[in-house]
């Protein structure tokens, strides 16, 4: 909305996506100030706490009662800036922006069923992994019927730009063309039916995988900051024809827009973590941490980086990992054994180091380290080709 004012009064600092970007970010820590208190006030006049399991952590009793549904304060301060700092007549902005508002009415749901209505298990499953398939299939037929075909430099001399597929991702660590013959590598051509499946997957395990995470006060805030903030700066990458020459990568054209919702949802998530560093005053809840998710999950689609989000994201395939584990493992030694035995303390696996005797804090701190180290690795990438 603000862009409009360039258009009509020829502003010039406002087609600018970095001023926009931190204008976003800035937007968003404000909305989170100014409207967290109330929000938290009114969660807890309405007794919407959260509930903690008895076979958990013993730390973790003195939670009980902690508002959640905190997530609206996120969802309020990434939408909000989000439409009033992007150029809207992009398409990756409504793209982004409609996912993250659908899933996070989806956790919102969920919440309210579980907290308000004491329905233990809340959203149906099924019903929750529905929705994710349906906002998967949302973000795959935008992107093959309204986003424009990606393309890559062939020959940096001339400045020649080549079409590549709508349905190919980029694989890390090689080069996306060769300088000396002008051929085209680096990516891997997927017919339309599995790409539509691999972008279900992504959306679906990555908002999942958030979900799993939110388990500490401020690590999934914390890491979904950094994941995104990576994201972010690929998207501004992508988007510029200068860039996107250099570093040897895909030239997708309208994707620096990312770049302002990037900065909302980071601009979001610090000031969340305002509130939700331990001991923390208010859970995201799935209203939040499914949100986060499927923000983190569009982006990689969008941004062709569906393989490179394994690295981004590595704490949460990490944390992903540690379940999928510890229920084979169970699983396996029950049937085996007669009697089921864990591979973990607990899962996910932030909880085995709580019950090692590590405090919450640090371990949440060394986790952010780790994940700030995973995502300069992974934007090191496009000059280790």
């Amino acid at each position: 909305m603000i862009y409009l004012i360039h258009t009509y009064f020829d502003i010039n600092i406002l087609q600018y996506v970095t001023f926009r970007a931190a204008g976003a970010a800035i937007t968003a820590l404000l909305i989170s100030f100014l409207l967290g208190p109330k929000i938290i006030r009114t969660l807890q006049i309405h007794q919407i706490g959260e509930m903690i399991r008895k076979n958990g952590p013993h730390t973790h009793y003195l939670k009980e009662g902690t508002p959640t549904m905190g997530g609206i304060i996120m969802i309020l301060s990434i939408i909000l800036p989000s439409i009033l700092w992007s150029r809207l007549d992009n398409v990756y902005s409504w793209i982004i922006i409609i996912s993250t508002l659908f899933m996070g009415f989806i956790g919102f749901i969920d919440d309210y069923l579980k907290i308000v209505k004491k329905l233990s298990k809340g959203l149906i499953a099924r019903y929750k992994l529905i929705a994710q398939v349906l906002t998967g299939i949302f973000v795959a037929f935008m992107i093959l019927n309204y986003v424009e075909t990606p393309k890559i430099f062939i020959d940096h001399n001339n400045d020649y730009i080549q079409d590549i597929s709508d349905t190919s991702i980029s694989i890390p660590f090689m080069a996306s063309n060769s300088k000396s013959d002008n051929t085209i590598n680096g990516f891997l051509e997927l017919p339309q039916w599995l790409y539509v499946i691999l972008v279900i997957v992504v959306i679906t395990a990555t908002s999942n995988a958030v979900n799993l995470t939110d388990g500490l006060d401020g690590l999934a805030t914390g890491l979904s900051a950094i994941s995104i903030l990576a994201m972010g700066i690929i998207a501004y990458a992508s988007g510029r024809v200068d860039f996107s020459d250099y570093l040897n990568i895909l030239f997708l054209k309208g994707s620096d827009e990312l770049l302002v919702f990037s900065f909302a949802a980071i601009g979001a998530c610090l000031g969340f973590l305002w509130y939700n560093s331990n001991p923390a005053s208010v859970f995201m809840g799935d209203t939040g941490s499914l949100a986060l998710g499927t923000v983190l999950g569009t982006l990689a689609v969008l941004l062709r980086k569906e393989i490179l989000l394994i690295i981004i994201g590595g704490l949460f395939v990490f944390e992903s990992l540690s379940v999928i584990i510890q229920v084979v493992y169970f699983r396996y030694t029950k049937n085996k054994y007669g009697e089921g035995k864990r591979f973990f303390l607990m899962a996910p696996i932030h909880h085995h180091f709580e019950i090692q005797g590590l405090k919450e804090s640090k371990i949440v701190i060394r986790f952010w380290i780790i994940g700030i180290l995973l995502a300069l690795f992974s934007l090191t990438t496009f000059k280790l080709q």
